[in-house]
């Protein structure tokens, strides 16, 4: 019975330890890809031509939404700077 309760004691730790190491081993890897995944995603940002500025009409609506976000607090300064270059293609 002893041998028993150390075989099954045995099994147990092994067990575990796997776990523990495959575990480990998954956390690894996703970081890794994680780290590629986000390196790409900013590789193709940068490669990314700039979109054109809309057209003149379009430009102005959007504009003046803007401006009444801003105006009723929604959009911080900062934000509506931010907005308005990219309508204009600054």
């Amino acid at each position: 019975m002893p041998g028993l309760l150390r075989t099954v004691g045995r099994t147990a730790v092994i067990a575990g330890t796997a776990s523990s190491v495959s575990g480990r081993v998954q956390r690894r890897q996703q970081g890794r890809w994680a780290e590629q995944e986000a390196q790409q995603a900013a590789e193709q940002q940068a490669a990314a031509p700039p979109s054109p500025a809309p057209s003149g009409d379009d430009s102005l609506e959007r504009l003046t939404e803007l401006a009444k976000l801003h105006d009723q607090g929604v959009l911080s300064d900062a934000e509506f700077a931010a907005a308005k270059a990219k309508i204009l293609g600054i």
